[in-house]
């Protein structure tokens, strides 16, 4: 495989497949792990591009990270549940010889970043929808933020997926992505939609806005993220969710047309949606 940006070639062992892998593309990306036989990639349902004939395809309940009992999966099954997932994912195995390849891309546009758990404390928080593939070993969990009722007034903030292990983790992003390093007591206000991931060392909190003003007239949300150092935080600049939203508030409710284009009362409309 090609040098890119994002690629890897094994260098150790782990618990976790030590997969290599290559992301191509710029605003549509996709990634190329290249497996060992016996090695596995388990996958959102329906993200594959292509694999080479030696990959086999198994659907598994739960995340497939580890053997574990029915109660296990079972529960690795609820978490994903939990999160908006499927209750089941795929995992694609080598079972030939030599190298082989399989393909996965990212549903919206923006940006596929590569993580290994062991280099960010072994856990990463993320959007609920971040996962897109792993190796073999990394666990799907949820993360329940602390102030739960608070959370349901900001949206997507309070339910986030947990990823575990020390192997890599292939995770989708939508927009152009940042990474910021958080010393310690060093404070980032982030936009719900737009807070992609983050360290475990990193404290997580809702904050009110401050003022009905800012809300209505504004066009921001009724909180904002609140990450406090030290760790790393990576920040999205086109959640799909505002997108999806743009989307709608553009085609307008009758017929596909946005009946306030060009009119007084679109632009006041437009400034209490925050478009």
């Amino acid at each position: 495989m090609s040098q890119s940006p994002w690629s890897h070639h094994r260098r150790s062992s782990s618990v976790s497949d030590d997969v290599d892998f290559e992301v191509k593309g710029e605003e549509l990306q996709f990634v190329e792990i290249e497996l060992d036989p016996g090695e596995s990639a388990v996958a959102e349902a329906g993200s594959m591009v292509w694999k080479d004939a030696s990959v086999g395809m198994t659907t598994v309940f739960g995340d497939g990270s580890a053997s574990q009992g029915f109660m296990g999966k079972l529960l690795g099954a609820g978490k994903r549940l939990v999160t908006g997932e499927s209750l089941f994912t795929t995992v694609f195995t080598h079972n030939g010889q030599g190298k082989a390849r399989v393909a996965f891309a990212a549903p919206v546009p923006g940006a596929i970043l590569p993580i290994k758990l062991d280099s960010v404390g072994g856990q990463l928080i993320c959007q609920k929808d971040a996962f897109l593939a792993a190796a073999r070993g990394v666990a799907i969990g949820v993360q329940f933020q602390r102030r739960v009722l608070t959370g349901l007034f900001g949206g997507e903030g309070f339910i986030m997926q947990k990823l575990e292990g020390d192997g890599w983790v292939f995770v989708q992003m939508g927009g152009t992505v940042i990474e910021r390093e958080l010393g310690p007591g060093e404070e980032l206000h982030v936009d719900t939609g737009c807070l992609a991931a983050y360290t475990q060392t990193v404290d997580f909190d809702l904050v009110s806005v401050g003022s009905i003003k800012s809300m209505f007239f504004a066009g921001e949300g009724v909180f904002f993220a609140r990450l406090r150092g030290p760790g790393k935080v990576w920040v999205q600049s086109l959640p799909f969710s505002r997108l999806a939203g743009r989307m709608l508030a553009a085609a307008g409710s009758r017929g596909g047309q946005n009946r306030g284009e060009g009119s007084a009362l679109g632009s006041l409309g437009d400034l209490i949606s925050g478009n």
